[in-house]
């Protein structure tokens, strides 16, 4: 088999295996709707008003940092391990991508999304 064929098949399994599961989980667990299993539940007291609440955007940049950096360790991850290894065009092209990532956080800072309570 060559590098295709097993990367289709671990495709073919990802997309298999949580449909089986799922449909297993639904020939095989009992289904005993209650109201009591229904109803909401938070902090032990029925919502008041309007349950629909929106959350504030803040919330969402930071998820988005989190986000950002987490796909940079992605990709910083193998360049430091072949750190010693790589010519000088890797190392700038790194530092460079490096310093896009701090100059978007300057920015961030700057305009104040990393502020929690504004």
């Amino acid at each position: 088999m060559n590098n295709y064929s097993v990367i289709a098949v671990f495709l073919i399994l990802a997309i298999f295996f949580p449909i089986m599961v799922l449909m297993m989980n639904r020939i095989i667990a009992p289904h005993k709707p209650n109201p009591e299993k229904s109803s909401t539940y938070e902090c032990g007291l029925d919502t008041q008003g309007e349950t629909l609440v929106q959350f504030r955007t803040s919330y969402f940049l930071y998820a988005l940092a989190y986000l950002l950096f987490g796909v940079e360790a992605v990709f910083l991850y193998p360049w430091a391990l072949q750190f010693s290894s790589l010519g000088l065009l890797a190392h700038s092209m790194m530092f460079i991508f490096i310093l896009v990532l701090v100059i978007g956080l300057a920015y961030d800072w700057k305009e104040g999304a990393l502020e929690w309570d504004k």
